[in-house]
C-alpha cells in the first residue's frame, strides 16, 4: 500500500492458522496499511504455527479462543477492551466441519456434524459481532468481515455440510448488516475462489477442484491468497464505506458461469 490508510486502526483477527491462511494475507494488508493487529488461536497446535507470524507483525495480543465456547469469545473481547478500549475491524476467518461429513453424501450428515459445522462456521460470527459492537460504536463505526465460498449458493461436490454452513453465514451477514447499520458498522463477506489453505486440505478432491476452476473461469487462472487480502483491505478501508450486507466474489469470474 502506498498510504497508511489504517493508521491508528485496531483489528482483531480470528482464523490465522499458518502462512497460507487467507487470514494471513488479510493481516499483512491491514498491517501494511498501518493497523495494529490482535490474533486468536483455538489450540496449542495452531498456536505453534501462527504465533511467529503474529509476532512478526508486532501483535500486542495473541489470545487462546475456542469459538465454540461463549466464555472464550467473551474473554477475548474483554482482553481487547482492556488493551485498546476500542475496535475498528473484526475479521472472522473461521470454519470447520468433521472430515467424515465432507467425505460422504450430504444426506448422510450426522446431527452432531451438522451442529458443529453451523456452530463454528456460521453462528460464531454472531457473538463476535455482538461483543465488537460497543467497541466499534465508540469509534463511530467499524467493519466486520467474514469469508465464504461459492458452495454457499451452488452445489460443489464434497463441500456438503460446509456449503450449508456458508449459506447460513452469508444470510447472517445480511441480517447483521441490517442490525448494525444505524451505528455505521458494516458487515460483509468475501467469497473467494479455491486457494490452497489448511482448511481446503480437508476437502476430498481439492486438487481437481482447483484444476476445474482454472479451466472454467473466464480469466483462466486461479486466485491467490493475496487477492483476498487486497479485497479485504478495500472493504475495510475508505473505498468500502458504503458497502454492507454484501458478499463480494474474488474468483476470476467463476460465479458468473452456468456450468
Amino acid at each position: 500500500m502506498s498510504t497508511k490508510i489504517f493508521e491508528g486502526k485496531k483489528a482483531l483477527i480470528f482464523g490465522l492458522a499458518n502462512e497460507r491462511s487467507l487470514a494471513w494475507a488479510i493481516a499483512q494488508r491491514l498491517s501494511e496499511g498501518g493497523a495494529e493487529l490482535a490474533f486468536t488461536y483455538p489450540n496449542e497446535a495452531i498456536e505453534k504455527r501462527m504465533r511467529p507470524l503474529a509476532e512478526s507483525l508486532g501483535a500486542p495480543l495473541i489470545l487462546p479462543c475456542d469459538v465454540a465456547r461463549d466464555s472464550d469469545i467473551e474473554s477475548t473481547f474483554a482482553a481487547v477492551k482492556e488493551k485498546w478500549g476500542v475496535l475498528d475491524i473484526l475479521i472472522h476467518a473461521v470454519a470447520f466441519a468433521n472430515r467424515e461429513d465432507l467425505d460422504k453424501r450430504f444426506v448422510e450428515t450426522s446431527r452432531e456434524g451438522f451442529r458443529v459445522a453451523l456452530d463454528i462456521s456460521a453462528y460464531s460470527l454472531l457473538p463476535m459481532t455482538r461483543l465488537a459492537e460497543p467497541l466499534m460504536e465508540g469509534r463511530g463505526g467499524g467493519t466486520v468481515l467474514t469469508l465464504s465460498y461459492y458452495g454457499a449458493v451452488k452445489v460443489i461436490p464434497n463441500y456438503n455440510v460446509m456449503g450449508v454452513a456458508k449459506a447460513a453465514l452469508e444470510a447472517s451477514v445480511r441480517y447483521l448488516a441490517h442490525d448494525l447499520g444505524p451505528k455505521k458498522i458494516r458487515v460483509n463477506a468475501i467469497s473467494a475462489g479455491p486457494v490452497k489453505t489448511l482448511a481446503a486440505a480437508g476437502i476430498k478432491g481439492f486438487r481437481d477442484m482447483l484444476a476445474m476452476a482454472e479451466q472454467k473461469n473466464p480469466l483462466k487462472e486461479n486466485i491467490s491468497a493475496e487477492d483476498v487480502g487486497d479485497l479485504a483491505a478495500f472493504l475495510c478501508g475508505p473505498g468500502g464505506k458504503h458497502i454492507t450486507g454484501s458478499t463480494l466474489y474474488v474468483d476470476s469470474g467463476a460465479h458468473i458461469m452456468g456450468a
